[in-house]
């Protein structure tokens, strides 16, 4: 399974390395998000008990995720025009494990959206975001971003597998990313939002990508802290990748 997961990954990888316009598109977005939202609501920064010295430092994770999960809930769509083209039923009757059809797709998924977060990462430090760089919590806050971008790929390729139909699906991860997005502390400190919206983030896996990664990279917080978004992180990843494995299993049976 591990051998045919890499090489598909790598075939995956040669893909986008021969298309670098898509990938530059992808991060335009959130440098975008960056820019207009740093200065849309920089003057938040000056509110009494907010969480950091300038909003840009505090909304930096945000498009991180953000990255992250608008990166990744597209992996469903090229699966499914596999499945759609014939691709995938050649592929099953390869001697190839079936789960890494699914494994080397959610792989390339989440190594590409890291890849863009790192630029992300560096790049926000000249829009005045301070990094405050640990080789452990760095290390944690990759983890995070790597659980993160299997679990939504995995997420994603789940789900094209059990609609069959690409505009449900286009639908279905609209509907998933930006709540998701909402209901976090990606845009807005856990402390202002209203105690309903506050009760929801703590089942949101969106917001402990984001405190995880302001944890690692942006902000000072408790090894606790910090330990308990990266379990949060990859416990997502876990339970998804199995359903999605589980779902592409039963397809074709």
């Amino acid at each position: 399974m591990l051998t045919d997961t890499l090489h598909l990954f790598h075939k995956y990888l040669i893909i986008s390395l021969r298309t670098p316009l898509w990938s530059l598109f992808n991060l335009i977005q959130p440098l975008i998000w960056l820019i207009i939202f740093g200065q849309l609501f920089g003057r938040m920064a000056q509110l009494p008990g907010f969480p950091a010295d300038s909003y840009v430092a505090f909304f930096v994770p945000g498009v991180v995720i953000m990255t992250v999960l608008f990166g990744s809930s597209w992996s469903g769509v090229s699966l499914l025009r596999e499945i759609n083209s014939g691709a995938v039923d050649k592929m099953l009757v390869a001697p190839i494990h079936r789960a890494s059809i699914v494994l080397s797709r959610v792989l390339h998924s989440a190594i590409q959206v890291l890849a863009q977060s790192l630029i992300i990462i560096i790049v926000s430090a000249f829009f005045g975001a301070e990094l405050f760089f640990n080789v452990f919590n760095a290390l944690l806050g990759l983890i995070i971003i790597v659980a993160m971008g299997v679990g939504f790929a995995a997420l994603s390729n789940g789900l094209a597998i059990v609609l069959q139909r690409e505009e449900p699906l286009v639908v279905m991860g609209n509907l998933m990313t930006l709540p998701l997005m909402f209901f976090s502390s990606a845009l807005v400190p856990k402390e202002f939002m209203p105690g309903w919206i506050s009760a929801i983030t703590n089942i949101n896996p969106v917001h402990y990508g984001v405190e995880g990664v302001r944890g690692a990279f942006f902000a000072a917080q408790t090894f606790g802290s910090l330990l308990t978004n990266t379990a949060v992180a990859i416990a997502f990843a876990v339970i998804a990748l199995f359903w999605a494995v589980s779902a592409f299993n039963r397809l074709r049976e």
